[in-house]
């Protein structure tokens, strides 16, 4: 069959979304009945890619999660904002106190600043995607637990392969060190190009660490960051 290879990289994306949510058995019905496919599954299997109809159903399918302990004291979950097919997609570790108020991350005192960061590069918020590793807030702004970033980050990682941006900027070592599979640090790694499922992931400093220590070499070190990530989106373009 000419389309075979198209059917094996089909089917091997289909295996690996199965993976990230948490499916570790398959089992086969009856013959002529049809498993129950995600209408976002439904739409990739029939070679449409809809980023906005993939993220509303990753966001259905977290539905009121009570998957781990960070339920508990949470107002809101924190999902995710931005445009569904961003060519830039920033990655940070958890909601804080304004974004489990509003229900949308990076709208405090660090969103601001990360809005400053992205107008550097001539880019505004609503051009890029932003989302968290965990998506509600740790108790006292700590950095999440391990098995809190086991249990949620399949759903980060869901929200990347419908977004499939060009380049990711992670903020911060928690972000970082999750999609890029490390256990180094961010100062060592901030600048240094790495990967996630074949999409270039540019690490820098959380806009956190910014207001904290808003050194003249902090803040040039970042920028430097995102202009080498904007200029990787311009020339894939």
């Amino acid at each position: 069959m000419s389309d075979a290879p198209d059917v094996r990289k089909a089917l091997a994306a289909w295996v690996g979304y199965l993976g990230d949510i948490g499916v570790r058995e398959l089992r086969l019905g009856e013959p002529g009945s049809r498993p129950a496919i995600a209408p976002g599954a439904q739409r990739e299997a029939a070679g449409t890619h809809d980023p906005g109809g993939l993220l509303a159903a990753i966001r259905e399918d977290l539905g009121d999660c009570q998957r781990c302990k960070l339920c508990q004291a949470r107002t809101k979950i924190v999902f995710g904002v931005g445009n569904p097919q961003a060519k830039l997609m920033f990655v940070g570790e958890g909601p804080g106190a304004d974004e489990d108020a509003q229900g949308e991350p990076f709208v405090g005192r660090a969103g601001q600043k990360l809005n400053e960061m992205i107008r550097a590069i001539g880019m505004e918020r609503g051009d890029v995607y932003i989302a968290n590793v965990v998506k509600c807030r740790p108790p006292g702004n700590r950095d999440p637990e391990p098995d809190e970033v086991a249990t949620c980050s399949p759903f980060l990682f869901r929200q990347i392969e419908a977004i499939r941006p060009a380049v990711i900027v992670t903020l911060g070592s928690p972000a970082t060190k999750t999609l890029l599979g490390t256990k180094a640090g961010i100062t060592s790694l901030r600048g240094r190009w790495g990967s996630f499922r074949g999409i270039p992931v540019m690490p820098t400093f959380h806009p956190a660490f910014l207001l904290r220590s808003y050194t003249v070499e902090n803040r040039q070190a970042v920028f430097a960051d995102l202009k080498t990530a904007r200029a990787r989106i311009d020339e894939a373009q």
